[in-house]
């Protein structure tokens, strides 16, 4: 019996967890091949090469951080609160490599090295944002302030990994959490 091949999906997610944890020049079809187990053969049987598995990664992942979750927002419905809620619970939610901030980060200190990929990077916050400008208008009439809660919305999802202050009287989630409870009122 022949052994099945290992699928595309495969080798993109894999792709994604290498960029996650070491950046792009981690993403080596030897080391993902190993990291299968599997030969390096059947990934030529998908990509072209190297830059083609990167290009579909970065595919995959837009995919899934903008259009994804964007469109799962939507189908489950509710108010423009109940939208950002499920939003900010992604946003916070660890485990799902597409959507870790740990891919997220790699993303963007790749985007510091690679034209082409700042651009699709400023794309998918573009798009970000302007979907949480549709949200947050409801509820919040002063375009000042629709940007203010889109710009801390994001901050919050990014910058907050790179904060190394001490903790006050309240924890990082509580203040966090507070945060999110602002940005709903």
């Amino acid at each position: 019996m022949a052994n099945p091949r290992t699928p595309r999906e495969a080798w993109i997610a894999e792709g994604l967890r290498a960029l996650a944890a070491g950046g792009p020049d981690a993403v080596r079809v030897e080391v993902l091949a190993q990291s299968l187990g599997v030969t390096k053969g059947g990934f030529y049987g998908y990509f072209r090469n190297r830059d083609g598995l990167l290009a579909e990664m970065l595919d995959t992942w837009e995919h899934a951080v903008a259009g994804d979750v964007i469109d799962g927002i939507e189908r489950d419905g509710g108010d423009a609160r109940a939208k950002l809620t499920r939003l900010h619970a992604i946003a916070s939610a660890p485990g799902d490599p597409l959507t870790d901030i740990s891919t997220e980060l790699a993303v963007r200190d790749w985007a510091r090295r690679d034209d082409a990929v700042a651009e699709r990077l400023r794309r998918i916050d573009n798009r970000r944002m302007a979907y949480m400008r549709t949200l947050y208008r409801e509820f919040c009439p002063d375009e000042a302030e629709v940007e203010m809660r889109c710009f801390i919305t994001l901050s919050l999802r990014i910058g907050r990994h790179f904060i190394a202050a001490d903790e006050g009287p309240r924890s990082r989630e509580e203040v966090s959490a507070l945060t999110r409870a602002w940005l709903l009122s």
